[in-house]
C-alpha cells in the first residue's frame, strides 16, 4: 500500500492497533495515561520524549493518530530500511545524520517548521541513540528549539518499552518479554519561555520522574483497560 501511496493516517493508525493487539494477545501489558493532553490540544506541538526500543515507534500512531497528524525526526538511514522504508517514507519524515549536528539542526528547523505549519505535529526522540537506561546528558535541545522557533507547545513524553529487547543481530527486533509492563506518559502542554532551558529540563524531570514511578511497576500485571478493545 505504502510503495503504491495509498498508505494513509487512516491506515497507518489500523497497523499501529494491529501491533497492539498482537502485543496483548502475546500477554504484554500496556499502560497509557496523559491522553487528555493529546486529546485536548488544538494546535501543533513537538512531542519530545525517551526512546527505548521500536516499540514507541509502532505503538506511538494508534494513540496520537485519532487527534492529530505526527510524524517522526528520523536518522535517514531508515529511509533506506528493508521493507519498512516504503512505510517511513510514506509518512514524510524529517532525516537526521545523527554524526553531523550543524546539518542535522538545519534539517530540523527548515522542515520541522513547515510540517508543522502543515499542522503536522512532529515526535522527536532527542537522544543519540536508543536505550534501556535513561541519561539526560544523551538528550539534545533539537526539539526544544524547533518548538520555540515555531512557537507551538511542547508535550512531554515518558516511556518504558523494555519488553522488547535489541536484537542480536538486528537492534529493532529483539526478545519480547510478556512479564515486562509497557507504559507511555503524557505530560502537560510547555510554552517555551526564553531560550528553552527550564523546559528542557523540566522535560528531563518528567521522564526521570516517571521511569522511577514505574520501577516497583514494571513486573506487576494488574488488570488493565486495554486501548485495543476500547
Amino acid at each position: 500500500m505504502a510503495r503504491m501511496g495509498k498508505y494513509d493516517y487512516e491506515r497507518w493508525n489500523d497497523s499501529s492497533l494491529a501491533v497492539l493487539r498482537v502485543l496483548e494477545s502475546a500477554g504484554v501489558h500496556v499502560e497509557i495515561n496523559g491522553i487528555e493532553h493529546i486529546k485536548e490540544i488544538k494546535t501543533p506541538f513537538v512531542l519530545i520524549g525517551n526512546h527505548m526500543s521500536f516499540l514507541e515507534t509502532v505503538l506511538l500512531p494508534i494513540m496520537i493518530v485519532p487527534y492529530h497528524k505526527i510524524t517522526y525526526i528520523l536518522k535517514e538511514s531508515l529511509f533506506h530500511y528493508p521493507v519498512f522504508k516504503h512505510i517511513i517514507r510514506s509518512r514524510k519524515p524529517i532525516g537526521v545524520t545523527r554524526t553531523n549536528p550543524r546539518k542535522d539542526l538545519k534539517a530540523v528547523m527548515g522542515q520541522g517548521v513547515e510540517r508543522l505549519r502543515e499542522g503536522i505535529s512532529i515526535i522527536v526522540f532527542p537522544q543519540t541513540t536508543r536505550s534501556h537506561d535513561f541519561d539526560p546528558k544523551q538528550h539534545s535541545t533539537i526539539g526544544v528549539k524547533l518548538a520555540r522557533k515555531a512557537g507551538i507547545p511542547i508535550v512531554p513524553l515518558a516511556l518504558k518499552t523494555d519488553a522488547l529487547r535489541n536484537g542480536k543481530i538486528q537492534k529493532d527486533f529483539g526478545k519480547l518479554d510478556p512479564s515486562r509492563k509497557v507504559f507511555f506518559s503524557f505530560g502537560q502542554p510547555l510554552m517555551v519561555q526564553g531560550r528553552g532551558h527550564e523546559e528542557h529540563q523540566a522535560i528531563l524531570d518528567f521522564i526521570g520522574m516517571k521511569l522511577d514511578e514505574w520501577k516497583d511497576q514494571s513486573r506487576v500485571t494488574p488488570t488493565v483497560v486495554s486501548v485495543a478493545r476500547q
